[in-house]
């Protein structure tokens, strides 16, 4: 799978397979996040891989999802919750370019996880204290998003709509999410 495939097919997965995800894939995803660019080269972020039962648990307790479908795309932990998290983890004093890097750093681990047959979710509705504690950061560090994840157990389809069409995911009567995308042409402004 070359790149340009990788970022084109690449969807959103909220259900998981329960089956875990090596600790090298792991490694992989998170290397993709390393070598990625970012501000003035300062490399601000550093990575948490949780893996391991009951962390996984405690962590998804402290998270939302897919607030237009919920509660069908929300993971049951031991039925459909994702084999692993990676917590994004910034200084507490973090500049607001932080947040682009950690961006560019997502979506680099989102197309690895997905070149290595994984699927990922972004979450950034967290309950940002709650995981400060859980996951023992020191009072300089914050958990600024969390990275879910693990073998996909659906197939989300991603769908071009018009640029004044609803952009609202849903799920059809079959429970499959689709995601509208607006064209190309809608978004461009060619000069």
């Amino acid at each position: 799978m070359n790149a340009l495939q990788a970022l084109t097919e690449r969807r959103t997965i909220r259900l998981f397979q329960q089956r875990p995800v090596a600790d090298a894939d792991l490694a992989t995803v998170i290397n993709a996040a390393r070598v990625t660019s970012c501000a003035s080269n300062r490399q601000p972020l550093r990575y948490i891989a949780i893996r391991t039962q009951p962390l996984v648990d405690q962590v998804l307790a402290e998270t939302a999802w897919a607030a237009l479908v919920a509660p069908k795309r929300t993971p049951v932990p031991g039925k459909t919750a994702p084999a692993a998290f990676i917590a994004i983890i910034a200084p507490a004093d973090a500049k607001p370019i932080t947040y682009a890097d950690a961006g560019a750093s997502i979506q680099s681990m989102q197309i690895a996880a997905w070149t290595l047959g994984l699927g990922c979710c972004w979450l950034g509705a967290i309950k940002r204290e709650n995981l400060h504690n859980i996951l023992n950061l020191a009072p300089e560090k914050q958990a600024i998003f969390l990275l879910a994840i693990g073998y996909p157990a659906e197939q989300p389809v991603s769908e071009d709509v018009a640029g004044d069409a609803s952009i609202a995911y849903y799920l059809d009567d079959a429970n499959r999410l689709h995601v509208p995308k607006i064209r190309l042409e809608d978004l461009v402004d060619w000069r």
